[in-house]
């Protein structure tokens, strides 16, 4: 008997160790690239994104180390539930800290970068919420 991909998919949210290493592992991928991208393409972004270009690299080496960490935090058997949960509350601080440079306008961005800077703020807020289920579920 073949499993469907919605018994596969309630599998993987019904397992909590399953959830919290998926969505470290993705999370790692998506930042780890993310960085990088800053890091590589610094020119670039600060014309589009009106963000400083030192600004830029900054944040592209902060996103590259965070997202090896994190990469590191979830390949760990099992995953170690202090380092996840701080990974959690890294993710959630960026998005406040995301949310209140948004706010004040603090980096200058345009409007392209303000949609930028929100679509990542909705997708890190999105894995530290599926972080914390898995923390929660894993108990």
């Amino acid at each position: 008997m073949t499993t469907t991909a919605p018994s596969r998919l309630s599998a993987l949210f019904a397992s909590g160790e399953n959830l919290l290493r998926l969505s470290l592992r993705l999370d790692a991928v998506v930042t780890t690239a993310n960085g990088l991208a800053y890091l590589a393409l610094a020119q670039p972004l600060e014309r589009l994104l009106g963000l400083d270009a030192g600004v830029g690299l900054a944040i592209g080496a902060f996103l590259t180390a965070y997202g090896l960490a994190v990469a590191v935090v979830g390949r760990s058997t099992p995953v170690n539930r202090a380092a996840a949960s701080a990974v959690a509350m890294g993710n959630t601080a960026w998005v406040v800290a995301s949310l209140a440079a948004l706010s004040t306008g603090a980096l200058g961005l345009t409007t392209v970068g303000a949609v930028w800077a929100l679509m990542q703020s909705v997708t890190v807020g999105g894995f530290a919420a599926l972080q914390y289920l898995g923390l929660r579920r894993s108990r």
